[in-house]
């Protein structure tokens, strides 16, 4: 591992996490010298990858980010394809459509649907939520198992309301159940108000690279029986654009 590189990683991290930081926080945070984190600020700076506010002194993310974010969603085939899987199921679900992939112990939204109702709604590309408080990483830890455990020896799961589920015998439990039914839930654990449900995608090598679901305010859980059947019809259909030959692949 290149130290100079790992370094600068971590600073983009803490920023996407904290938005706005002093030298000296980032340099807490990182348990690194300022002076250290100082040069490699201003070698970000240089390429766009960081800004510094005027005012405050205080460092964010640079608009080089998002290109490189841009750049990633135009070139990634899973998203192409779930663009017209995602608007018919808004269409037949009525609720908004994310598609995830995981990385590391967050799912990243790359494409958002939203409701069909013509409400003005917030895009979502770009937000991160816990892996294990959301349907989306549920339906894809449930066939990573490996990854599952390396969640759980990395220390105690977040707790984002009094429902996310932090206890690893219970995650466990419930990702055995989503594995079998290749369908996962949530109600309230990332957001309050929230509840979700998700289907895995698989590629043409029989790994899981993301997955669908919908958005649905936890009022209305539970969804239709055909709403079930719709989230899973549509990660069906994307797999198979992808090449996989079996929907769902069992487990690893």
């Amino acid at each position: 591992m290149i130290q100079s590189v790992d370094r600068a990683i971590r600073i983009l991290g803490v920023l996407q996490g904290a938005r706005r930081l002093s030298l000296s926080d980032l340099a807490a945070r990182l348990d690194l010298p300022p002076s250290t984190v100082h040069g490699i600020l201003k070698t970000l700076q240089a390429h766009g990858m960081v800004l510094q506010d005027r005012d405050s002194n205080r460092y964010q993310l640079g608009p080089a980010v998002l290109k490189l974010g841009n750049v990633y969603l135009d070139t990634l085939e899973l998203r192409s394809r779930a663009v017209t899987w995602s608007e018919e199921l808004a269409r037949r679900s009525g609720h908004a459509v994310r598609t995830g992939v995981l990385t590391h112990d967050e799912v990243v939204i790359i494409h958002h649907e939203p409701r069909p109702d013509g409400s003005r709604q917030m895009p979502e590309v770009g937000i991160v939520i816990p892996a294990h408080a959301s349907a989306l990483g549920k339906a894809m830890l449930a066939y990573l198992p490996d990854q599952l455990d390396e969640l759980l020896a990395n220390g105690p799961l977040r707790s984002m309301t009094s429902e996310t589920v932090i206890d690893g015998d219970e995650l466990r439990k419930q990702l055995d159940e989503v594995a079998r039914d290749a369908l996962a839930a949530e109600r309230e654990e990332a957001v309050l108000g929230e509840a979700g449900l998700a289907a895995p995608i698989f590629d043409a090598s029989g790994l899981v690279v993301g997955a669908i679901g919908i958005v649905l305010p936890a009022v209305d859980w539970a969804p239709a029986d055909a709403t079930f059947a719709a989230v899973r019809e549509a990660a069906r259909n994307i797999s198979r654009e992808l090449g996989a030959a079996h929907w769902p692949i069992q487990p690893r």
